[in-house]
């Protein structure tokens, strides 16, 4: 049964600031720091390669000293509005109605809900009362691919389906105001908010790409390397230095055996659709492909004009390259990588 990408949509959330409107910010947070370490923070947000990020808050309210409670219900109220917007345009950029999708899966790591965000949705667009949900947490930055291939499961097993898949990221609320650790500085410096929805069709007359194959690889032994740590303010971010080291380490077995299974070789491969996580990685896989003729030109702007969204960012590239009159019988990697520690792969046939 084949699945199709029918369509991506992004909803930007109401604040923006370049990096160099930010800095001021930093000198108010870094008081009474020493001299050595300010500069050595500003130099990380100077060199980080975000010009500009947004926000579901303006940064008088980021760095301001509020409880998690007070942070967690600024991240409901506008991961409803962003939810919906992008939805919204997915539905529109496709022809479709609300009703006419059959399974909701969202996705989100930076705040909590109960409902979860898919529920909230059906009220707000008058989905179907009978839709399947499936809210996805705690899997970060590689959400965005792992929620596309929940659908893709889901829909191969009913054809005649769509699926919307709906990734909404709020990075700046978990910002830590009394943490000076290197996590929550370097989170700060590559972070932004977002949101973006995906809708998947097993409807054999829907145009866009299809999913030739999908897989997850888990790193044994690595649930230390990132994620979140639940205390009283909040989500503290969980970021080890080791992250480049060990996605260089498991790179060759993590593209070529799944490249293999399906008879091509990463020659073979036209697109790379790559989860910006950061500069450093950003470079680190450019090195890995340079041999190779391949380039990450679409994920380095979509960090530098919008930051790592967590779960979302994947999904503004996808949108890229969804918009480009790509040849019949092109070929496309997706993949990001996020806590467990993990990373998630989908191949694409245009």
């Amino acid at each position: 049964m084949s699945v199709k990408i029918q369509t991506v949509a992004k909803a930007i959330p109401p604040y923006t600031r370049s990096t160099a409107e930010i800095l001021p910010f930093l000198d108010i947070w870094l008081a009474g720091q020493e001299d050595r370490f300010i500069r050595k923070v500003k130099k990380i947000f100077e060199n980080a390669g975000v010009d500009k990020r947004y926000s579901i808050m303006g940064p008088e309210e980021v760095f301001t000293k509020t409880s998690f409670e007070e942070k967690n219900n600024i991240y409901m109220r506008e991961a409803i509005v962003l939810g919906r917007r992008c939805m919204q345009s997915a539905l529109d950029k496709a022809g479709l109605k609300g009703t006419d999708i059959d399974y909701i899966i969202t996705v989100s790591c930076t705040g909590i809900m109960i409902p979860s965000l898919d529920a909230y949705l059906i009220n707000e667009l008058q989905l179907r009362q009978d839709i399947t949900r499936l809210p996805v947490t705690e899997m970060g930055c590689a959400a965005g691919v792992s929620g596309i291939i929940y659908a893709k499961k889901m829909l191969e097993a009913n054809p005649g389906k769509r699926a919307a898949v709906i990734a909404v990221e709020s990075p700046t609320a978990t910002f830590q105001l009394e943490d000076y650790s290197m996590a929550n500085v370097v989170s700060a410096a590559i972070f932004g908010d977002g949101a973006a929805c995906v809708i998947l069709s097993s409807h054999g007359e829907d145009n866009g790409p299809e999913i030739i194959a999908e897989e997850m690889y888990h790193f044994y032994d690595a649930d230390y390397l990132m994620g979140f740590h639940l205390s009283n303010t909040g989500l503290k971010m969980v970021l080890d230095i080791e992250v480049p080291e060990k996605i260089e380490s498991h790179f060759g077995d993590i593209v070529h055996p799944f490249l293999a299974k399906n008879n091509l070789t990463i020659a073979e491969v036209d697109h790379l659709i790559f989860h910006p996580g950061g500069k450093k990685i950003i470079n680190l896989v450019e090195e890995l492909f340079r041999n190779m003729g391949k380039k990450l030109d679409d994920t380095k702007e979509i960090l530098r004009l919008y930051g790592n969204m967590s779960s979302v960012t994947v999904l503004y590239v996808l949108e890229r390259f969804m918009e480009k009159p790509l040849p019949k019988g092109d070929k496309g990697l997706m993949l990001s990588f996020g806590p467990g520690f993990s990373a998630q792969r989908i191949l694409l046939q245009w």
